[in-house]
């Protein structure tokens, strides 16, 4: 491995390799084409980031004069905006002493600023499939001189249905390329997909199976909890004795927000993510994250696919997961890189059955989640809340009573104050109109028949 990478990873205090790492860049740094399965947040970035950067030739190096000018030489695909730009940070802080200049793309912005990098040059592209393809199709971005081709998480591209856009970039790029796959899991697609495009790959398992995808060193708690209750319940676990940063997963975009708003409400610093955002308001969100400046992140699954933050402490599903890969991909944003995490799941009443699937599919010893509320002792004592803890950190903003209208008071509490009727002076001034104007009723003369003959009406006496 190149010195200059040594010591770019050492100063950021990475000395000591995973086991994906470790049984990876052998193989990866001679050309080899490689499956690589393991579970989520255990270091495989670096795993096919290493390779990638020392087959790479950096402007200053006397060879690249010999190479098409400012082409990349490498592409690696992320399937959401997050991952990419977390892998290119990672390449970036590994390749600080190498001079190799390394663009991330994405959805969601506009084109100048990449266009421009693009023709300035560049040797590496981190993207996401849709935007590959557009800077590809413009003939903005040329692969045909890539020698490294990486698929990152491919799994979770196939659930986005990105896999026909995979497939239209493999095509772009030569045949002779390394190409190295990593997935947490390995569906048929995924198979299928690396047998027709790969050569002779060799597969690289970290670990033995996908029901061991979730880091060990994560504790899961399941919680039967009433929704009306949860702000509480989370309020009073931010106060644990080792809550640090906290991913809470909502189900949908306004249950983010909403969530979000309440705990800042709480006085908890917290911010929503999810896709009716802006790109740059999520990214500065996804900043102040990852530099201490918010302890919570309320966020969608599409939103956190691929969030590398280091010190994510709780993993809370406010909601019952779909299935069972949706809860191993939520609850690996915690326990990361050898670190401990605690992953909470509330679930509803009305999820049981489908909690129970997950449970059962994964082999969880939770069939019967217990019945858990905000002051119930046994959530003080599982996540080592203080006892006496409440769900919120500053008071609650005083309600304003809003003063009624003069007029208003006067025809609704003047009168029973007075001791009129209210109906009374509600209706006076209708009926003095009534009087003074037209009389309601008209008087009408009718004449009366006897017999059929009419009959005048005589005086009456006295």
């Amino acid at each position: 491995m190149h010195a200059q990478i040594c010591d770019a990873l050492d100063r950021a205090g990475i000395t000591t390799p995973f086991a994906i790492q470790e049984m990876t860049l052998s193989v990866a740094l001679l050309g080899t084409d490689l499956i690589g399965q393991a579970r989520t947040g255990t270091g495989k970035t670096l795993a096919f980031g290493i390779p990638v950067l020392q087959r790479s030739v950096a402007p200053s190096d006397p060879a690249y004069a010999d190479m098409p000018q400012g082409k990349p030489q490498a592409l690696i695909v992320a399937p959401t905006r997050e991952l990419a730009l977390q892998v290119s940070s990672d390449l970036a802080l590994a390749s600080k002493d190498l001079g190799l200049r390394v663009l991330t793309v994405y959805g969601g912005v506009g084109y100048d600023t990449q266009l421009e990098a693009l023709e300035s040059g560049v040797d590496i592209v981190v993207g996401t499939p849709g935007r590959l393809i557009d800077l590809a199709n413009r003939r903005a971005l040329d692969l045909s001189h890539v020698h490294a081709l990486v698929l990152d998480e491919a799994d979770e591209m196939l659930d986005l249905g990105f896999l026909p856009d995979v497939i239209t970039l493999l095509s772009k790029t030569p045949e002779t390329r390394q190409t190295m796959l990593f997935s947490a899991t390995m569906p048929s697609a995924i198979v299928a997909l690396a047998r027709t495009h790969m050569r002779h790959p060799m597969n690289i398992r970290a670990e033995s199976s996908y029901d061991t995808t979730m880091v060990p060193a994560t504790a899961q708690f399941i919680y039967l909890a009433h929704d009306l209750d949860k702000p509480e319940i989370i309020g009073r676990i931010l106060q644990a004795e080792d809550a640090e940063k906290i991913i809470v997963f909502t189900r949908t975009k306004r249950q983010a927000q909403r969530v979000a708003d309440d705990l800042a409400e709480r006085g908890f610093s917290s911010s929503p993510l999810h896709g009716d955002m802006a790109q740059v308001a999520r990214e500065k969100a996804l900043a102040k994250f990852r530099e201490d400046k918010i302890r919570v992140l309320v966020a969608t699954d599409v939103a956190a696919r691929g969030i590398d933050v280091r010190g994510v402490s709780h993993v809370i599903n406010y909601t019952c997961p779909e299935d069972d890969k949706t809860y191993v991909h939520r609850i690996g944003r915690t326990g990361r890189a050898g670190a401990s995490g605690i992953a909470i799941t509330f679930v509803d009443w009305a999820d049981l059955h489908r909690w129970k699937m997950i449970n059962k599919t994964l082999d969880l010893p939770f069939p019967d989640p217990q019945e858990t509320y905000s002051t119930s002792e046994h959530l003080f004592h599982d996540q080592g809340i203080p006892e006496g803890t409440k769900g919120r950190i500053v008071p609650p903003a005083p309600v304003e009573k809003k003063e009624r209208p003069a007029r208003e008071r006067g025809s609704r509490d003047g009168g029973s104050r007075d001791g009129g009727s209210r109906e009374g002076s509600r209706d006076s001034g209708p009926r003095e109109k009534a009087a003074g104007d037209a009389p309601r009723r008209r008087n009408r003369s009718r004449s009366r028949t006897r017999s059929g003959a009419p009959v005048k009406d005589t005086p009456s006496q006295g």
